[in-house]
């Protein structure tokens, strides 16, 4: 891992060495859409942007980076998905890039980015990382089920952005391994899962280890407004402009979407004959609970299918693997609940089976949005028995069209027990 890490290096500094001008990065304009270039960004932030393929802003970062890259503060209501995750990291990267301190102590990033699950939060570095690919400033990751030693090595020097899960981060307060006296932006993202699991004391305390929200820019990023989330955001903004991106719920012409009525009894069955005989390359299955996902990967081993499950409980080691692994494809099947599932972004998904329907109509958009992506087609598969039925409605209404479901043919249910 070592000697790769170094290659890695080796690899970067070569290529920052290669000159490189903004007139190697040609884009026409088009109506409607806001380039990247029409927003006066550094040229090494630009470089990157340029490495990663990006040409035009998403709606969220075309009505925000107009906004934030004036300091000012920001509350968002978008998914993961939407882009906002570099609508953040660029307000981020031109700050930092614009505004060098004459002297910088270790320990003390200037920019700290919020996030309540260790995927999402090692998903958000990684992005960073790419984003400041050819720039001088460092990122550090610290989320919880990773080993201390490593993490606390990230931030022993000049370190400059610093992406983290409340509960890892308090730890390091604590140790006095990093010290937030110099923050000078704040991003939380998904409050409104920060609040769901129970975090908001922790944040509250790393938020007051800050600078006040008069000597700092905020950004805060939520699913959902709702009256908790508005009140925080009320505490720690100043002044803030808030955008509002509706979720793009996803239609027939990216994601093809059916739902099946059937018992409980018969969704094992049913999820049987989809992954023997449908052209699955790679699929997604969901389910509402750790023990129901534990059960059912378990299940489907015993079968011969080879699966992996990301849930809470598994270690973090053992999700960065098992989720790498279904990134490079030498994985088919990945079994997981909403929070594990949140901020995986892979491209290659064919298909995402809801075994269970989620209580939020949200979360199901969020699940088939795993599918369909990059501009490839996708299928959404969902097993309704007699309790998941009470969520179809809600989907209805929030979807804004009529659900068609189907009863599945009698051959392709298999009568074995226990769903």
């Amino acid at each position: 891992m070592n000697g790769k890490l170094k290659n890695n290096e080796k690899q970067r500094a070569a290529e920052r060495k290669t000159a490189w001008s903004l007139a190697e990065f040609e884009v026409a304009p088009q109506e409607g859409h806001v380039r990247f270039h029409d927003l006066s960004l550094p040229d090494a932030l630009m470089r990157g942007i340029h490495r990663l393929g990006f040409e035009f802003c998403s709606p969220i970062q075309a009505k925000t980076l107009p906004i934030t890259l004036d300091g000012v503060d920001c509350i968002g209501k978008a998914q993961t998905g939407t882009g906002k995750t570099a609508a953040f990291l660029i307000t981020i990267i031109t700050d930092l890039l614009e505004n060098p301190l004459d002297e910088q102590f270790d320990r003390e990033p200037r920019a700290l980015i919020l996030a309540p699950t260790r995927e999402l939060a090692l998903q958000i570095a990684d992005d960073a990382r790419h984003l400041t690919y050819f720039t001088d400033l460092n990122v550090a990751s610290l989320v919880g089920g990773m080993y201390y030693d490593t993490q606390i090595k990230q931030v022993k020097g000049k370190i400059d952005i610093v992406v983290a899960t409340p509960g890892r981060l308090i730890d390091f307060m604590r140790k006095r391994e990093v010290f937030l006296d110099q923050i000078e932006t704040l991003v939380i993202d998904e409050a409104d899962r920060m609040l769901d699991m129970g975090f908001i004391p922790d944040v509250k305390s790393i938020e007051r280890a800050t600078p006040t929200p008069e000597n700092r820019q905020t950004l805060m990023f939520s699913a959902t407004f709702s009256y908790d989330v508005l009140n925080l955001a009320n505490r720690w903004t100043r002044d803030p402009v808030t955008i509002e991106i509706e979720p793009e719920v996803k239609s027939s012409d990216a994601v093809e979407q059916k739902i099946f009525l059937v018992s409980a009894d018969e969704k094992y069955g049913l999820l049987k004959h989809f992954l023997q005989h449908d052209d699955i390359e790679r699929v997604m299955i969901f389910a509402n609970r750790r023990d129901l996902v534990k059960t059912l990967s378990g299940r489907l081993k015993r079968d011969g299918f080879d699966c992996l499950m990301l849930s809470g409980e598994v270690p973090q080691a053992k999700r960065t693997s098992t989720l790498e692994k279904f990134k490079r494809g030498d994985l088919r099947i990945l079994v997981a609940t909403d929070v594990a599932g949140r901020g995986i972004h892979v491209d290659g998904v064919s298909h995402v089976v809801n075994f269970t329907l989620p209580e939020d109509a949200e979360d199901y958009v969020h699940r088939i949005g795993r599918t369909g992506r990059a501009g490839a087609k996708g299928k959404s598969i969902s097993f309704a028995c007699e309790d998941d039925s009470f969520q179809i409605p809600a989907l209805e209404k929030y979807m804004g069209a009529k659900i068609v479901l189907e009863y599945p043919p009698e051959e392709w249910l298999d009568k074995q027990k226990g769903g």
